[in-house]
């Protein structure tokens, strides 16, 4: 169904801007995808939109509104000065989307291959940063991405942003870190966290195996109970002044040295 909006006094528009609130987004257990390509990913993921809301002034794509149509999602084209209203970002292409949140399954439901490769983010609460580490997750064919420590609002429109919607195409999950050291354990997959008072470099260490990377927050590093279970201590090998990296970064460089070893079919030593 495809309907038209012109006026910013709508009452679609003030639960729009409502939704902006994560205690708005839980209550109704939606959330916001801002933008094209990220819509298409969710898509492809096998979200349905519950309305997809476009703007013609910013430019079409008659294919993707003909895709909404097939499977009975709500369409409303809106006017510049609506769109305006509702964006969440700051330069949109006028499409946004309220979609369900994204399912968190329990650590013990989440559907793991024979050798994984996890991603545990402890007390990473900035959106951003984990929105990047969730596309690289997704680039590096990572088995899931969990938050342990504070609860991660999975939901927030940056978060769906950054990911460029690979939120919805990675499993994510939330647990408090011993329940995250506790399921590791049971799962047979070794713990290797990254500090930078550490003996051994990422490339020293076999990441071929079942295996959770671990990365902390800049400013408190990983916890001293995930230090402690860790099977493994390692380093990024740094050469200049500074003695951290961002964290989304961090990941990246961990996670690729695992692909890398996976895809070399050897442990480099």
């Amino acid at each position: 169904m495809r309907v038209e909006l012109t006026s910013t006094r709508n009452e679609r528009v003030k639960q729009l801007v409502a939704l902006r609130r994560r205690r708005t987004r839980d209550e109704l257990g939606v959330t916001l995808v801002d933008g094209h390509d990220e819509l298409l990913l969710a898509l492809e993921a096998g979200v349905r939109p519950q309305t997809v809301y476009h703007c013609p002034g910013y430019g079409g794509d008659d294919s993707l509104l003909e895709r909404l149509d097939a499977i009975g999602t709500e369409q409303v084209s809106v006017s510049r000065d609506v769109f305006a209203k509702i964006a969440y970002r700051e330069n949109p292409d006028g499409w946004l989307a309220v979609v369900p949140s994204p399912a968190l399954p329990a650590l013990s439901d989440l559907t793991l291959p024979e050798r994984p490769l996890v991603l545990v983010c402890e007390a990473v609460e900035k959106p951003g940063n984990l929105g990047a580490m969730l596309r690289t997750a997704d680039a590096a064919g990572v088995a899931a991405v969990v938050a342990a420590g504070p609860v991660t609002d999975w939901g927030n429109p940056n978060l769906v942003r950054a990911s460029k919607g690979t939120v919805f195409s990675v499993p994510v999950a939330s647990a408090s870190t011993v329940e995250v050291i506790d399921w590791l354990v049971a799962a047979g997959i070794a713990l290797v966290a990254t500090s930078p008072d550490a003996d051994a470099t990422l490339d020293q260490v076999d990441l071929t195996g079942p295996i959770a990377l671990a990365v902390g927050a800049e400013n408190t590093g990983l916890s001293s109970e995930l230090m402690a279970a860790a099977q493994h201590l390692v380093r990024i090998p740094m050469f200049g002044r500074v003695n951290s990296l961002n964290v989304s970064a961090a990941a990246a460089i961990g996670l690729y040295e695992a692909v890398r070893q996976r895809t070399a079919g050897a442990h480099t030593t």
